[in-house]
């Protein structure tokens, strides 16, 4: 099997990224550029993001998760605590974060350490989940072998059965982990793939150095 993909070509000419106009803190650049995405380029997901973590075999593995908060401090996410990406991040928190925005022809790299938010804030993400997203962070054992689909949709039944009425507890495996960023670039696509490219690394002082970097 074969495919030439060497005509794919695109010239990027939606927009320019200027190092005399970011802001001192990368966090309030990227909140412009969300809020820009997301009302002007939003007929997919926004808040996708992939997620790269350092497997226990000593690969790296990505995967798209959904950004569900994003503070100062960092991005929050949830998933199981028990996946794959899960005990990857207790063996080696140190983690990526990237978005990228086609319809705008953006992309945002966040080098971080992620560590799991208080057991209150995963309640409260919990709670307001849909009853059927509840349940199914229940039913499944993330990342783990199964024979077929018969086996989750019979242990949803039962559980649709157990929790009929009732209020339906956040399992303790389940939760969010913080990514706090260490570093992040943004890149903005630019005709003649001479694409602007500007970088935050977080010093010693808690001030963000800004450079900008050849494409």
């Amino acid at each position: 099997m074969e495919k030439d993909l060497s005509n794919y070509r695109k010239s990027y000419e939606k927009g320019e990224l200027l190092l005399n106009e970011v802001p001192e803190n990368p966090l309030e650049l990227f909140q412009k550029w969300f809020y820009e995405v997301d009302k002007h380029f939003n007929k997919d997901e926004t808040n996708a993001m992939t997620l790269a973590t350092i497997g226990l075999d000593g690969f790296p593995k990505s995967r798209v998760v959904l950004l569900k908060k994003y503070t100062y401090e960092g991005f929050i996410f949830y998933t199981n605590y028990q996946s794959e990406k899960g005990r990857a991040i207790a063996a080696n928190p140190n983690v990526c974060l990237s978005f990228f925005w086609h319809g705008a022809e953006r992309q945002i790299i966040i080098k971080g350490k992620a560590e799991k938010i208080a057991a209150n804030m995963s309640d409260g993400y919990f709670e307001s989940r849909p009853r059927g997203s509840q349940l199914g962070a229940i039913v499944s054992n993330q990342s783990q072998i199964i024979k077929d689909r018969s086996l989750l949709e019979e242990k949803l039944k039962e559980l649709e059965n157990k929790y009929e009425g009732k209020e339906i507890d956040r399992p303790d495996f389940w939760g969010g982990y913080i990514v706090k960023p260490a570093e992040m670039e943004f890149w903005q696509g630019r005709p003649n793939r001479l694409h602007d490219r500007v970088r935050y690394k977080l010093q010693d002082d808690f001030i963000w150095r800004i450079d900008r970097l050849s494409p």
